[in-house]
């Protein structure tokens, strides 16, 4: 029996070594031609955030309140574009083992983990995203830690300590000052593992709880606080009423006359940018020099007083508001691949590589209306949950793609795709795990059949 155990164990090791193995050969040999061919690509918010990075080296006195300390810390860590490249190249191969480990432990099947693992690198919406100066990389690399932690808070009673929830809740804070979107992870995380359901009754479990709030409270509570004592807005950054204006824009010539200066200013700069792209997304960046102008207001009373023009304007305009939060929830589940084809020389490569991009974007919009429909019955139906094995830690990966939707949606209406971006291989996980679990209930009674004929 020893020897049995033994040479299981070899043999497991083997088999771990293999799928790990092709996993790193993969991603690495991808991420360092990536590197080689590809170069760090900068858009209009990465200079946002250098200039966040270079006032927090400069002790935050120059610090405007614009971006949440999360990116332009590791910027300011890292050091040059071309490092923070490297840098984001090596959160992507962390993610990635992460999912495999995740998958490997979830179905007990290595090829299984590898699988999810290989799903992450091969998505081209992450694998180029690496290569862009953006939050997301980062932003992605938290998210899966929590995620991580939490899974193995569900599945494995005997690891759970006040440290892992603490290291779960600083994760998912991390991601929260990384991308302020995710701010309701910490809440989140601390639900599912504050409330449980076992042997029939249900318990609260009170330490947990406070374990994983604990690090929001002192980081984002203490940021938050910072900020409002800094520029008299209670909020995660400054920018609230400028994004409030992706919403609002949209009827803004409904503003009350005593606003007057920035209404015309502003529609404008709309009609400028309809006539240019067919809509009036992200008009308010280019427009906000000229509405200081016109109205003798700084930055942070504008942003303020915008905050306060679009609520009114949200309360007197309630369905145009919730025609375009449907739009942006729907918007949201596009599937981008953000890159620049114009900086691979080689016109058969880039060539080559858009029509990757093209087909990953049809294979993952597919992936993400199955999630959407497969959740939406898995919460209905029991006898789905029952098939898929749906455990609480697929209901927090669930519900976290969820509330990211709907949130998203309310609070801005443009660039709502990215958004999804860190969250992406959540859904894959979820539809990969929902697909393998089909596939087993099917097997099982023809292995039970070929067994017959034994009896």
């Amino acid at each position: 029996m020893c020897e049995s155990t033994n040479f299981m164990k070899v043999q497991e090791g083997k088999n771990v070594r293999l799928w790990l193995g092709i996993l790193l050969l993969v991603g690495i040999l991808l991420r360092v031609a990536l590197f080689v061919n590809y170069p760090a690509v900068s858009y209009d918010d990465t200079h946002s955030y250098r200039r966040s990075a270079n006032a927090l080296l400069n002790g935050l006195n120059d610090y405007d309140g614009t971006r949440t300390p999360g990116y332009p810390t590791f910027m300011a860590l890292v050091g040059p574009d071309r490092a923070v490249y490297a840098a984001q190249l090596v959160m992507g191969l962390g993610i990635t083992l992460c999912w495999f480990l995740i998958g490997w432990k979830a179905s007990g099947k290595l090829w299984f983990g590898a699988l999810v693992g290989l799903a992450h690198t091969l998505d081209p919406g992450q694998l180029l995203f690496e290569a862009n100066l953006l939050t997301e990389t980062l932003t992605t690399f938290w998210l899966v830690l929590s995620f991580l932690g939490a899974f193995y808070w569900f599945t494995s009673p005997e690891k759970r300590s006040f440290w892992l929830g603490l290291g779960i809740g600083l994760s998912a804070s991390l991601a929260a000052l990384s991308r302020p979107l995710f701010i309701f992870m910490p809440i989140l995380a601390a639900l599912f593992i504050f409330v449980s359901y076992e042997e029939g009754k249900l318990h609260l479990h009170w330490k947990p709880l406070i374990s994983v709030l604990l690090p929001a409270l002192l980081l984002i509570g203490g940021w938050m606080s910072w900020i409002n004592q800094r520029f008299g807005v209670f909020s995660l950054s400054t920018m609230t009423g400028y994004h409030l204006m992706q919403h609002t824009g949209y009827y803004f010539e409904d503003a009350p006359d005593e606003y007057a200066a920035i209404r015309d200013v502003y529609l404008e700069y709309r009609d400028q940018r309809i006539a240019e792209y067919g809509t009036q997304g992200n008009t308010i960046w280019r427009a906000i020099p000229a509405m200081k102008e016109a109205s003798g207001l700084g930055f942070y009373e504008l942003s303020r007083t915008l905050q306060d023009i679009s609520v009114q304007l949200i309360l007197t305009h309630p369905l145009e508001y919730l025609s375009r939060v449907l739009k942006g929830w729907w918007l949201f589940w596009r599937a981008p691949v953000y890159w620049d084809s114009s900086m691979i020389t080689s016109a058969v490569l880039a060539s080559a590589v858009n029509a990757l991009v093209l087909a990953a974007r049809g294979l993952l919009f597919l992936t993400n209306m199955i999630f959407i429909l497969s959740s939406l019955l898995a919460l209905l139906l029991k006898r789905l949950r029952q098939l898929w094995r749906i455990q609480p830690f697929h209901w927090l990966l669930c519900g976290s793609v969820w509330a990211a939707s709907i949130l998203s949606s309310l609070l801005d209406h443009g660039d709502n795709p990215r958004f999804l971006v860190p969250l992406q291989t959540v859904v894959v996980f979820w539809v990969l795990w929902i697909g393998y679990q089909t596939w087993q209930s099917r097997m099982k009674p023809k292995v039970l059949s070929g067994m017959d004929q034994y009896a």
